[in-house]
């Protein structure tokens, strides 16, 4: 028999999957229905990927390779995130032009991705770099900014010191750099960004009926962070200044004894006197130091009195004014009204400065709160409100402040519109031209792409802007104030009165403006007349299957918010950019860390295919090791376990074909043999296919893995008591095994399956389909119990009664041993299931 040889099949195969382009899609074919898999946009660093990003690419193709064989028309493309600070990084590190080094690391990203034989149309390959892909992004940019959408203002940004760049709120993380891990500081700088918070209501509001991961909802849910509540002012005694509030809880208002201001709060400044300025300025200077994360989590409360007060408008008492860094200035109005009776955080900081603690609601006598209470009950202290439940005292507090003119009803967002400029070299030019006396004007339509020049030092400088701005022929342009339209400055200044000298933005566009509507220039890669043509869209979005294991924030919140922008203009079909999100989990290193190039324990998937276990092996492992959405180390043990499983289904087919003398024929299940292992053999191969086939559809890709490796023993079982047969069912056994496999195993299933004599690929409209007559059971097991213990087992016909299964349940030697001659007081009887016999 032939010996099982990856090494040499694998790349048999995949040349010839590539020479019959087997996985390219016809984009234009609406005969078959659809199926649209892909992964996050893999971005481009120098290391390659590992063997966890091959997990999660696997994914989707498993997917689309079902889909495949089951007659979809599928899509599943691939493309690189080209743009950003890890390439750019990258290039520094090696000494590099960012495109020079982006190029020889896509190389090495491609020859991996081939190897693992993913089914993806290399047809339509994107790079977000590519002037092709960024003209396209730069003219989304225009249209949101034509549609108040994008703008550009001055305020405190994060700044990373180690990548000289702006960051995004969702990019600090933990008061850290996402992408570096060094702490972030605060830079005030003039930055452009998008106006996602317009459309926050509508995101939010969509989220729960997604067929996404739970735990992305929640984030999702969590980041915008919507709440409801009123503005309410506090007069400042002795001033004319007003501290304006947010709170969820007016129905609390008679309990605020203090208010606190964030300490980045214009009014602080302004609020101190000679006795609390230093502390006051030293403590403010302290907190810059802090992430919001740091100041929200601090468990140790931290403050300095202003030496002012406030007028509480619900009772005319004086609070005092506190400056306490637990208040963020971002969110709300950067100002509490501190309730420490009804608030855990005020209760912890009001007991270490000493300031008062009044109730205002009445504690239900079962609350399981100790401390304070923040739950919903009747007002007391609370003046013409006392008595009236919470919830209906909000609405009337309220509506008094804002009869009195002090207050109003007030929804908020914990999310910030998305900061988008960054100060680096690698990255898409933003199209926008400045003129004094103007307006930021939009480069016309038929002027992009805005082509990102090429620099000999495109080392970050550490200043406000990028190096672009050094760049003197490129930043000043000739510009039509009226059309946008754009001239180079070393030509001469066109005829007409709205041509002006202008300055081009010099800051970049942050990688996640490219990345955030890839998947559909997907489907229209090589259109140079429109981002995509809407007929297209129209039949393939929304995206069927997405998935990947990180930017379960951004990314998706940011397509999201595009892909809502281009339903409003009529571009696509849905509001909604992927139908179904599955976020995964990790492979982590033997050691159990992740894996990090840092750290030394990235497992290159080459190495372990070069080894000679190949890439089916591999894949099959990578699917073994745990559930999708559970962490799991890697088990070096675990690819020679799936390459033994791969070498049993080898010898099984090899026995098959040299029993097998008949030339190749379809199986006729019409009237099988009634031997034993013929039924055995339809039992096994129909339960196992559907099996797999729900399996792969619910994503518990580990337990279909498992099913074949019992299926597998089951077979072996079978042929030790009467072999490898020359039969119909035997082929269809076998067939079918192949068939369930071939999206975890592509390439020992394609070479098999020649084997067993077709021409044709497996991997195209061939699934089986499971027949529902063969997985009847001819007996069934019954559980017995004696009061509600397990005391015995018994196999019975599927057809036996119930006054047969009691009865031989009440003679069985087990049973009456516990029941010691005892009479029974009741016999129950779960039908197919169990019987307790209770005495």
């Amino acid at each position: 028999m032939k010996r099982y040889n990856p090494t040499e099949i694998e790349k048999k195969w995949q040349d010839k999957w590539e020479a019959d382009g087997t996985y390219v899609t016809d984009l234009g074919d609406t005969t078959r229905p659809k199926y649209y898999s892909l992964s996050m946009l893999p971005g481009i660093t120098g290391a390659g990927i590992h063997i966890g990003h091959g997990r999660t690419f696997q994914f989707a193709d498993i997917k689309a390779r079902l889909k495949r064989q089951q007659g979809y028309n599928v899509y599943h493309p691939i493309g690189w995130d080209s743009f950003g600070l890890p390439v750019e990084n990258y290039a520094i590190k090696v000494g590099k032009t960012p495109r020079v080094a982006h190029d020889e690391a896509k190389a090495h990203f491609i020859a991996q991705l081939k190897r693992l034989g993913f089914s993806y149309d290399w047809s339509k390959e994107i790079s977000t770099a590519d002037p092709e892909y960024y003209k396209w992004t730069q003219w989304i940019f225009t249209q949101l900014y034509k549609h108040d959408l994008a703008y550009q203002k001055e305020q405190p940004q994060w700044w990373c010191d180690t990548d000289n760049t702006v960051l995004a709120n969702e990019q600090v993380e933990g008061g850290k750099c996402w992408r570096c891990g060094n702490p972030v500081t605060k830079r005030n700088l003039k930055q452009w960004f998008f106006r996602i918070t317009a459309y926050a209501d509508e995101i939010l509001e969509a989220t729960d009926d997604l067929d996404w991961t739970d735990m992305v909802k929640t984030m999702q849910k969590n980041w915008i962070g919507r709440s409801v509540g009123a503005e309410v002012e506090f007069a400042v005694e002795g001033r004319d200044d007003v501290i304006t509030v947010f709170t969820t809880r007016p129905d609390t208002l008679f309990g605020a004894t203090y208010v606190a201001l964030a300490p980045e709060h214009p009014l602080v400044s302004q609020l101190v006197n000679a006795d609390t300025r230093q502390a006051v300025e030293a403590y403010v200077m302290a907190a810059q130091q802090k992430s919001d994360v740091e100041r929200q989590e601090n468990k140790d409360k931290t403050g300095v009195f202003t030496g002012s007060y406030a007028i509480n408008p619900v009772n005319g008492q004086k609070v005092p004014i506190w400056v306490a860094d637990y208040i963020l200035g971002g969110y709300g109005t950067g100002a509490i009204m501190a309730v420490p009776a009804h608030d855990e955080r005020d209760l912890e900081f009001a007991e270490k400065f000493d300031l008062p603690v009044v109730q205002v609601i009445e504690k239900p006598e079962n609350s399981a709160d100790a401390g304070c209470y923040t739950g919903e009950g009747e007002l007391i202290n609370s003046g013409d409100f006392d008595g009236l439940r919470s919830e209906e005292a909000r609405e009337q507090v309220v509506a008094w402040l804002e009869q009195q003119g002090l207050g109003r009803s007030k929804t908020t967002y914990k999310m910030r519109d998305w900061l988008i400029s960054r100060q680096r070299y690698w990255g898409a030019p933003i199209p926008m031209v400045h003129v004094d006396g103007y307006e930021p004007i939009a480069v016309a339509d038929e002027c992009l792409p805005v082509i990102l020049p090429e620099v000999e030092n495109f080392k970050p400088t550490g200043g406000n802007t990028s190096v672009l701005a050094q760049v003197d022929d490129w930043v000043r342009v000739w510009v039509d104030v009226e059309t946008g339209k754009t001239v180079p400055i070393t030509e001469p200044k066109p005829a007409g009165d709205n041509w002006y000298e202008g300055r081009r933005e010099t800051d970049t566009l942050d990688g996640y403006a490219c990345s955030s509507w890839y998947f559909l220039r997907y489907l229209d890669p090589h259109n140079d007349a429109e981002a995509w043509d809407p007929m297209r869209i129209n039949h393939w979005m929304p995206v069927d299957y997405y998935n990947g294991a990180d930017h379960a924030v951004a990314h998706l919140l940011y397509s999201r918010f595009w892909m809502r922008f281009f339903y409003k203009l009529g571009l696509v079909p849905t509001p909604e950019p992927f139908k179904r999100m599955m976020y995964n989990a990790y492979i982590m290193a033997p050691d159990g860390q992740k894996m990090s190039k840092s750290k030394g324990n990235v497992i290159d998937p080459m190495e372990i295919m070069d080894s000679g276990y190949g890439a089916d092996a591999l894949r099959v492992y990578e699917m073994f090791i745990a559930p999708y959405d559970m962490d799991a180390p890697w088990d070096p043990r675990g690819v020679p376990g799936t390459y033994r499983f791969l070498n049993r289904v080898w010898n099984l087919v090899q026995e098959f074909v040299v029993a097998d003398t008949s030339p190749s024929t379809n199986p006729s299940l019409s009237d099988p043999s009634s031997s034993t292992d013929s039924s055995e053999l339809l039992r096994l191969t129909h339960l196992t296919i559907k099996k797999v086939t729900r399996d792969i559809e619910d994503e518990k890709f580990n337990t279909a893995v498992a099913a074949m490796m019992e299926m597998v023993n089951g077979l072996y079982k079978i042929k030790e008591k009467h072999g490898v047969q020359a039969s119909e069912i035997w082929r269809f056994t076998l067939e079918s095994l192949l068939q369930i496999l071939a999206p975890f195993a592509p390439h020992i299933t394609e070479e098999l399956w020649q084997e067993l004599g077709h021409s044709d690929t497996i991997h195209v409209n061939h699934w089986p389909k499971w027949d529902e007559k063969y997985l009847v059971s001819d007996v069934m097991t019954i559980i017995v119990q004696v009061n509600g213990k397990l005391r015995s087992r018994l196999e019975l016909p599927a057809d036996a009664d119930k006054e047969t299964i009691e009865q031989r349940a009440l003679d069985d030697e087990k049973v009456r041993a516990y029941l010691d001659a005892r009479t029974p007081k009741k016999v129950i009887y779960v039908p197919g299931k169990l019987v307790n016999i209770v005495v």
